[in-house]
């Protein structure tokens, strides 16, 4: 895999877990956002599924066109 390929999919990678990370925050540690009001927590939510898709989309489209079975190493 060349090192653009990579340094892709390494940051989609890192990308889908941070969306994780933000979701479950938000949805299990409520006490971790802080004082928000209800619109804020549910822009949050949108923006943190949205990314959460977006990372997910960016990792298929590579292992599509660009990556072969043999080269993926995800945890």
């Amino acid at each position: 895999m060349s090192h653009g390929v990579n340094y892709l999919f390494h940051k989609a990678i890192s990308d889908k877990e941070k969306a994780l990370l933000s979701l479950d925050i938000l949805l299990n540690k409520p006490v971790g956002i802080g004082d928000h009001s209800t619109g804020d927590f549910h822009d949050n939510l949108d923006e943190a599924l949205n990314q959460l898709v977006d990372a997910e989309d960016r990792l298929e489209t590579l292992k599509r066109y660009f990556i072969k079975e043999e080269d993926v190493k995800e945890t």
